[in-house]
């Protein structure tokens, strides 16, 4: 079997849920476990979180019907909220699997006041900025009011994303968190009852407490990572995944000499490559070719030439490094930490993309 495997610390990963939910107090607390919980395994991550009894997740938060279907059939009885568009044709799976799905066009709500079935809970995304998903705020209570005739529907929360919660400046999304709560001042005169009001993403979490209001919803936090570099840190949190393989072989170059495709990497003088069997077929991608490190023993050492679908490599000069020798490519070892960000940073891009793109073809392994 290869040795290359992802490393899934569950003790890590309940630490940051219940920094979250000592942040947020008595807010209820959403887990968002999508996209296979960012890469890391959604039914485990599940699992884990549900161990901390009381103060287990009151809601999960999945993109697709599918993912919540998945968590149904592993056990998980915890309420699950489908971000997706409600689909009608998929009525009967919402109701079978308990999955509530997200009402967030006039079509929607059209097509549910015709509905007769058995009773279905449904949620509502409510645009209030974000320009993607969302009755318009400026409608929404009217919608909704509307909606809740159907007594055989049943509206169990009301949500709104923001589009500037992880940045710096605030103040968009503090317009967005004003327009959310004037709806939700308006189906007070509606006399609409029994609804949870939900706003704050990771980003809101930490750094705009006055968006809590009923529940949040914890996304990349969760795994140990602020959303951008731009947050403040006031939430403790612990990186979830690493990426461990071990040293396969050892070649030595001659000045001159060059590695892998491209021959992006010509030796400036005598030293040592070691090959590592992971690539981009793993999600390491191309773009980190010659930009990446590795930590073995107690020293990191430089990734040299380009990325290949199975294989990297990094020059390890003359120290004492063997093959079979344990090799870290994202979190911690002798006194070294390579993050998401580290790779993140290289590429332009946030620690959502690297880890959501560890693809299945490494194994996780659960500890803690």
């Amino acid at each position: 079997m290869r040795p290359t495997i992802a490393e899934i610390n569950l003790s890590n990963l309940k630490y940051n849920f219940l920094s979250v939910r000592k942040r947020v107090k008595k807010t209820k607390v959403m887990a968002v476990i999508k996209a296979d919980a960012y890469g890391h395994g959604a039914v485990e991550c599940a699992k884990a979180l549900n161990t901390l009894a009381a103060k287990k997740p009151d809601y999960f938060g999945v993109a697709l019907l599918e993912e919540g279907i998945e968590l149904r059939k592993a056990g998980i009885k915890n309420p699950v909220l489908s971000f997706a568009p409600f689909n009608k044709d998929c009525v009967e799976l919402y109701r079978k699997y308990k999955i509530e799905p997200t009402v967030c066009t006039g079509k929607h709500i059209s097509e549910l006041l015709k509905y007769n079935g058995a009773p279905l809970k449904v949620q509502m995304n409510v645009d209030t900025g974000m320009g993607r998903l969302g009755i318009g705020y400026k409608h929404a209570a009217g919608s909704i009011a509307k909606l809740s005739e159907n007594r055989k529907v049943r509206m169990t929360g009301i949500y709104t994303h923001y589009a500037t919660s992880d940045e710096k400046d605030k103040r968009y999304a503090n317009e967005q968190l004003i327009r959310f709560k004037k709806v939700v001042s308006e189906l007070k005169v509606h006399n609409i009852k029994d609804i949870l009001f939900h706003s704050a993403n990771s980003g809101a979490i930490i750094d705009m407490p006055d968006s809590y209001l009923d529940m949040v919803r914890v996304g990349i936090s969760l795994y140990g990572y602020y959303p951008s570099l731009e947050t403040s840190e006031s939430v403790k949190l612990k990186p979830v995944m690493s990426i461990i393989s071990k040293v396969s072989t050892i070649k030595q170059l001659a000045k001159g000499d060059s590695v892998s495709y491209g021959r992006l990497y010509i030796a400036g003088r005598k030293t040592r490559a070691a090959t590592i069997g992971i690539g981009y077929a793993d999600g390491i991608v191309r773009s980190l070719s010659n930009r990446m490190k590795v930590i073995i023993g107690k020293k990191t050492f430089k990734q040299i030439g380009r990325v290949t679908m199975d294989r990297i490599s990094f020059n390890i000069l003359d120290d004492k490094v063997n093959v079979g020798a344990k090799a870290v490519l994202l979190g911690k070892s002798g006194g070294h930490e390579i993050t998401a960000w580290d790779w993140a940073r290289e590429l332009d891009t946030i620690p959502y993309e690297i880890t959501c793109n560890i693809s299945k073809r490494i194994p996780r392994k659960y500890i803690g």
